[in-house]
């Protein structure tokens, strides 16, 4: 994999014009449309891919993916991996602190955007943008107030694949984790949730589709509940 300083550092000799952003990444379809929103427009060049990962679990935070596959999806799509470990009882204030020392590196290195692919809750935009601002950094957020019916469509026209790897139950039973994120899948959603589980309902990896230079392999594993809340399907 391309290391950070190939082409996003302060002293690359890049003729390019294009501004350097990180990108906000959980290996989900939301971060994969996000990256494919903005390369289309070729107006950023990507440096790495921000992901925070969960230092017990080895797994991305949340989503409860392998390690070892964020870091094949990245080499994939050929972007860099920034990786946040965090512990699973982090306060607030401690994972804050953690990030601020992880971005101040790019800000000095003269990045001052980081990219996200949230669609609309306004209390986490703000929450992104105040924590940001706080560094001297700002947001972008390249599929805000889109439709999100629409956007889990063109994610599956577009050709990317993803699996469904954590539902809340508060929302979804268990047969809904370790799907393929098809139409079917979207028709067989209730309508109470949204099509790209943009309140929390379910959670993806995207393993292909454009920008992926090969398919991430695994096999479906073990479907576990966790917290008497979220079931986790382990893709190996």
């Amino acid at each position: 994999m391309a290391s950070f300083n190939s082409g996003c550092s302060s002293h690359s000799t890049t003729t390019s014009v294009r501004e350097k952003i990180l990108l906000s990444w959980s290996g989900g379809k939301d971060s994969a449309l996000a990256l494919y929103e903005l390369k289309i427009h070729n107006k950023y060049k990507i440096c790495a891919l921000l992901t925070t990962i969960t230092e017990e679990y080895d797994r991305i935070s949340m989503h409860g993916v392998r390690r070892i596959l964020l870091e094949e999806q990245a080499d994939s799509l050929g972007i860099p991996l920034e990786k946040v470990f965090i512990s699973k009882n982090m306060s607030d204030t401690d994972y804050g602190l953690k990030m601020e020392i992880t971005l101040k590196k790019y800000v000095r290195k003269g990045i001052f955007t980081v990219g996200f692919g949230d669609v609309f809750l306004e209390d986490v935009r703000k929450y992104r943008e105040d924590n940001l601002s706080k560094i001297g950094m700002t947001a972008l957020f390249p599929l805000w107030n889109k439709n999100t019916g629409d956007l889990a469509y063109t994610f599956i026209e577009r050709g990317f694949k993803a699996v469904v790897t954590c539902v809340d139950t508060h929302f979804l039973g268990r047969e809904y984790v370790g799907r393929e994120y098809d139409k079917k899948f979207l028709s067989e959603l209730p309508p109470s949730v949204d099509l790209c589980g943009e309140n929390g309902e379910f959670h993806s990896f995207v393993y292909d589709g454009p920008g992926f230079t090969s398919k991430v392999l695994f096999t479906i594993g073990d479907v576990v509940l966790r917290e008497n809340r979220f079931y986790f399907c382990d893709l190996i």
